[in-house]
């Protein structure tokens, strides 16, 4: 499901790279790719492949494609192009296209391979054909990481081929996270790094293997660096919050988020953030994990303008997501985003689960039943029309509010299986990255629950097994924090008390959450 999100909403980022000042070559990072191009066209291909180290894939296809202008028979200017329409981490792929443009270079496989001067540039060509030739996607993304693994073999010393292997392998499960995998992804990418610390796609890819809680530690120093490699790529901004979030660094998150978002330039305005997206979804919620929920307020009702003034569906999926965290994380459950009116017209089943999510949650919340019965029934037609290998996320918020209508109802056991049953759905998922796709974390709303009734033992067993899987949420702390409280376990309700005053130094005044937790760091002595 996150691929998903990824499918819906990166558009809104990657099709708008970060404005340059006329003529400033922009800043990427430093590799090395010997080719038999011509000097200019040279460097217009290696910009390509700077760019798509980091992902920013049009820019790259404009690279590519100025080189070949520069050079028509430059082999590699076309497979330049061609990699541009392969996402391996979000499991996309633009065949037609791909293909399409490998036939401006000549119309057989035989006669592109002719078109290659030397055996290593063969190599490279003969791999990209592989990767868009016959077959499902699965066997051909196997075939090509097979193919990079040989090219490695034949050129140990090209660092190219190694980082572009690194990335074959985290698509190698189809986007999915296959840890024995993304470790030999990470390892090789690794390798590129200490040999190149300018390297974009080594410290990109090194990112990408290890954010997870468990193993972001050893992403940390990629992420400090990726974000000076390539100042004017607005992914690489963004991707060193990857790790930022798994080891629940806020104020790196937001400010990394800060600078991706900001990303284009209007000549009367000056800089204008991009308030919908996949940054500013990262972006708002950091900023609630910093205690800012006025900030993250002020960034939806942006998103909410821009996604109504340009109709545009990308920005209104954005905005559906947005909408859901703002209801959750605010507990404002009668408030005007709850009333929020959003047209559905080309949404996505999962952009439309969002919403129905959003409004049944601050529907239960409120007591409004016939409201949560809607969402319910329009939860389980969004379940039943999303693919199978990604419907567990809308299964598990008709859960959770399958919950909250039998807690209501007086039926605690009901409610408590019920939100065991949608753990066991997200532990069966793969460990993902960034904020929780399902927006409140089912272990969570389990922990909540068990305190509200009286089982605040167990309650914070499952917090604390919630905080493991995303470090730092001021949620699960102030969760975690009060079930500690009433579990008569003073120990570590001061430690998570303390923790959270920490994460929210610099919080917006006001609010009876942050006081709660100033006055219990008031009368907790010094350490």
């Amino acid at each position: 499901m996150r691929r998903l999100a990824h499918s819906l909403l990166l558009g809104s980022c990657l099709m708008f790279p970060v404005a340059l000042p006329a003529q400033a070559p922009p800043r990427l990072g430093t590799i090395e790719f010997p080719t038999s191009a011509s000097a200019a066209a040279q460097r217009e291909f290696v910009t390509g492949v700077l760019y798509l180290h980091s992902f920013e894939y049009p820019s790259a296809a404009d690279a590519f494609r100025r080189a070949q202008r520069l050079d028509p028979s430059f082999a590699l200017a076309y497979w330049g192009e061609a990699m541009t329409y392969t996402h391996p981490v979000w499991n996309e792929q633009d065949t037609a296209a791909a293909r399409a443009g490998l036939r401006r270079l000549a119309p057989t496989r035989d006669a592109r391979a002719a078109r290659a001067p030397t055996a290593r540039e063969r190599a490279y060509l003969d791999a990209v054909e592989v990767l868009y030739g016959e077959g499902t996607k699965a066997a051909r993304d196997t075939a090509y990481a097979e193919a990079m693994q040989r090219l490695t073999a034949s050129y140990a010393d090209d660092v190219e081929a190694k980082a572009f292997y690194a990335l074959a392998l985290l698509g190698l499960n189809q986007g999915a996270r296959d840890v024995p995998t993304y470790m030999r992804a990470g390892a090789i990418a690794g390798e590129v790094f200490e040999a190149n610390p300018r390297h974009p796609g080594a410290a990109h890819y090194v990112i990408h293997a290890f954010d997870d809680p468990v193993h972001a530690p050893l992403g940390l120093r990629a992420a400090r660096a990726y974000s000076s490699i390539a100042p004017d790529a607005a992914h690489a901004q963004h991707m060193t919050s990857h790790i930022f979030v798994a080891m629940g660094m806020w104020d790196e998150t937001v400010g990394a988020n800060e600078i991706a978002a900001r990303a284009t330039r209007d000549t009367a305005r000056g800089w204008v953030r991009r308030s919908c997206g996949h940054y500013a979804e990262w972006l708002q919620y950091g900023y609630f994990q910093q205690g800012r929920p006025g900030a993250a307020s002020q960034l939806f009702e942006e998103c909410r303008i821009q996604a109504t003034t340009a109709r545009a569906p990308r920005l209104r999926a954005s905005m559906a997501g947005m909408r859901a965290v703002q209801i959750v994380e605010s507990e404002q459950w009668d408030g005007t985003v709850v009333k929020l009116a959003t047209d559905t017209t080309d949404l996505h089943d999962f952009a439309r689960a969002l919403l129905d999510f959003g409004t049944g949650y601050a529907a239960a919340k409120r007591g409004d039943w016939g409201t949560v019965r809607r969402s319910l029934a329009a939860l389980t037609a969004h379940a039943a029309a999303t693919p199978a290998d990604s419907r567990g996320y809308p299964i598990i918020m008709r859960r959770e509010l399958d919950a909250l209508v039998a807690l209501a109802a007086g039926r605690k056991d009901d409610a408590v299986a019920e939100l065991r049953r949608a753990v066991a759905v997200e532990d069966s998922l793969p460990v993902d990255f960034g904020p929780p796709i399902d927006i409140k974390p089912p272990r969570e709303l389990l922990g909540e629950t068990l305190v509200q009734i009286g089982r605040a033992a167990e309650g914070r067993r499952e917090l604390e097994l919630q905080l493991a899987r995303t470090p730092g949420r001021a949620r699960t702390l102030l969760a975690l924090a009060r079930a500690a409280t009433a579990s008569g376990d003073r120990v570590r309700a001061e430690a998570a008390y303390r923790d959270l005053a920490r994460q929210w130094r610099n919080a917006e005044p006001g609010g009876a959450e942050l006081a709660e937790v100033r006055r219990a760091v008031a009368v907790l002595p010094t350490r």
